[in-house]
């Protein structure tokens, strides 16, 4: 089993998943043998979530210590996602311009997927940039936690964090508390991961056999397109950051492998957030940046999700042959800039960004439900790439502060290389 590792384990439910739900496509007893399984695996999953960025992010912050270093890193971090979250909106833009996948396409060939649930979503979500900054400031911090809300969550850990840290003496009996409460979860977290190609095998077979591969067809310009452009800004755009940072994407791939596929798997993020945390520490990120800047990534750095939102804006309006001026197609941009962070964290967190977003520049909302029937398949790669882009900013931001540990980085790639040549 050693030479059969997790990535291959969760390759062969990914595989088996996709045949299981071409093979049996149409047929609801897929779903009813096959969700319960998945949707365990995604709860044991968000189960562990909220200790760990707890305990990591209050031990880091009370390891800092320092409200001024504190402000600079939370002032730099935020920068950073926008400057990268506002490059991949011009990627998107940039893709559907150029390849044009919604042009002649016939709306009668298309089926219609039921989009109620996110019309709803996005009327109980929708509010300004304000007002996402004042949410991050929790009433009761026992409701926050039991909704998931991480934005106030964090920002409750880094206040409690420089209590403890202010406290001095007084406080290292908690630290030694959350320190033993991160090393658990960081176990039980490694006790699911063995759970991880069943959950992979049953989210995929369900939907697959929900959506078939034909439906594929009519819109496969826009998949092609998608993908395309997604691995266009992680090579190019996230290539480049890299390089400026010392490392390269192709050595964050080699490590994030096993959470890469996973994500990719599951189209949910969340699945990899407490192996992501580690695994940056383990690559010479401190426990206080990465605790901090990844969490906060998943609200406010979401490259994959923005890029879509882009190029899926273009797509809805060609396919309705409306030609987008470049003034519109820039007020587009600039609203996503704040859209997609002023509704981050809500489910379809996409599809109610596009919502938001579509009416500003004339583009029916309607279009939305020609294409919700393959978000899935949209999703699985703009989840991945955030999960790159949210590891890659541990390390912009470590470099940045100057705290990246090389010797530690290069001990962890060695054990890496030594762990692969003993599997073979």
């Amino acid at each position: 089993m050693k030479k059969f590792g997790l990535a291959a384990q969760i390759l062969v439910g990914l595989v088996l998943g996709i045949i299981v739900g071409a093979v049996f496509y149409g047929s609801p007893e897929v779903a009813t043998y096959l969700k319960p399984i998945g949707d365990i695996f995604i709860r044991l999953i968000k189960m562990i979530v909220v200790p760990i960025v707890i305990s990591t992010l209050i031990i880091g912050i009370a390891g800092v210590g320092d409200t001024k270093k504190l402000g600079k890193l939370g002032g730099k971090t935020i920068l950073y996602f926008e400057i990268v979250t506002t490059i991949a909106i011009v990627v998107g833009l940039l893709a559907a311009n150029l390849f044009k996948p919604g042009s002649g396409i016939n709306l009668a060939e298309l089926a219609k997927t039921d989009i109620k649930k996110y019309v709803d979503t996005a009327d109980k979500a929708s509010h300004s940039m304000a007002d996402t900054f004042v949410n991050i400031v929790p009433q009761n911090i026992v409701q926050s936690l039991a909704n998931g809300d991480m934005l106030a969550i964090i920002f409750f850990s880094v206040m409690f964090g420089l209590g403890v840290a202010a406290i001095g003496e007084k406080g290292k009996p908690v630290i030694h508390f959350f320190e033993g409460v991160a090393d658990t979860m960081f176990w039980v977290t490694n006790q699911i991961m063995k759970f991880a190609p069943f959950g992979v095998f049953a989210l995929i077979g369900v939907t697959v056999s929900k959506f078939g591969v034909a439906s594929l067809i009519p819109l496969g310009k826009l998949v092609l397109t998608v993908y395309g452009s997604m691995l266009f800004f992680v090579a190019v755009v996230l290539g480049v950051i890299a390089k400026m940072a010392g490392t390269s994407i192709v050595t964050l791939i080699k490590i994030l492998k096993d959470e890469l596929l996973l994500a990719y798997s599951t189209a949910s993020s969340e699945t990899v957030l407490p192996k992501l945390i580690e695994k940056m520490e383990k690559f010479g990120c401190p426990k206080a940046i990465t605790s901090f800047v990844i969490p906060t990534g998943y609200s406010f750095n979401l490259d994959g999700s923005t890029l879509y939102q882009a190029l899926a804006a273009i797509f809805i309006a060609q396919m309705y042959g409306i030609d987008l001026s470049l003034s519109q197609q820039i007020t587009l941009m600039l609203v996503l800039m704040v859209t997609s962070k002023g509704i981050a964290g809500v489910p379809g967190v996409s599809f109610v960004v596009l919502l938001a977003t579509l009416g500003s520049v004339g583009i029916p909302v309607e279009g939305l439900a020609f294409i919700a029937g393959i978000d899935r398949i949209l999703d699985m790669a703009r989840t991945a790439v955030n999960v790159m882009g949210n590891s890659l900013a541990a390390v912009v931001m470590s470099k940045w502060e100057g705290q990246y540990d090389t010797k530690q980085a290069q001990q962890y790639l060695k054990s890496i290389q030594a762990g692969s040549s003993a599997a073979r």
